[in-house]
């Protein structure tokens, strides 16, 4: 019985991640799909080839997304976005969405920012209790007046869903940066512990922003 039981516990740590990866993607690939429907009918690769292959909405969504960053990175293209970002900021309610939504993807993609840079351990919901945040930059507006002493802007994911989570502001000190990458401590949140990142050589210290 014992071989057995330990048998199937192996197949469950082989079939489980394998079968959940399959299904993520397999739902990813469908909703990257769905920008087929932005093609004349005719041009449809169902209707082309006579019978449906999944993924070719993949290679189109990549395809648009490769022309929008050619478009936008050369002297025209920087025009023509910065004329629509203009007409889109003066537009009542679109404004505050696509503002909010375009600070905060600038902030994320940004190759200069400082968003999801560094991960930090930090101590959440009470002192006592360590869990893993993502630096985000330090508070500014009207609540960085409030705030006495040198400040951290965090975000502490929710386990095993990362994409839930607490923005909360801590002081430097009592966080401390870690030595891994973020994938390594996102894949430490999203596991559970389980899946422990190697070791590192420890700093000191979280560097200036």
């Amino acid at each position: 019985m014992s071989s057995i039981r330990r048998w199937f516990v192996s197949g469950l740590l082989v079939l489980v991640p394998l079968a959940i990866t399959l299904s993520v993607l397999d739902w990813i690939v469908g909703v990257l799909d769905q920008t087929l429907l932005i093609l004349p009918g005719a041009w449809h690769p169902d209707k082309l080839l006579g019978f449906h292959i999944p993924g070719f909405g993949v290679l189109l969504a990549l395809a648009i997304v490769l022309l929008m960053g050619a478009i936008a990175s050369n002297f025209f293209g920087k025009k023509l976005v910065s004329l629509g970002n203009s007409l889109l900021n003066r537009i009542p309610i679109v404004r505050s969405i696509y503002s909010s939504v375009k600070q905060v993807s600038d902030t994320l993609f940004s190759e200069n920012g400082n968003a999801f840079r560094k991960a930090l351990l930090v101590q959440w919901p009470r002192e006592g209790v360590w869990t893993i945040g993502f630096l985000t930059g330090v508070p500014g507006g009207d609540v960085a007046n409030h705030l006495q002493g040198d400040y951290l802007s965090v975000y502490v994911p929710t386990t095993p869903n990362p994409t839930g989570g607490y923005f909360v502001m801590l002081k430097r000190a009592d966080c401390i940066e870690l030595q891994m990458s973020v994938d390594e401590a996102l894949t430490y949140v999203i596991s559970m512990g389980v899946v422990v990142p190697r070791t590192r050589v420890a700093q000191s210290h979280i560097p200036p922003l």
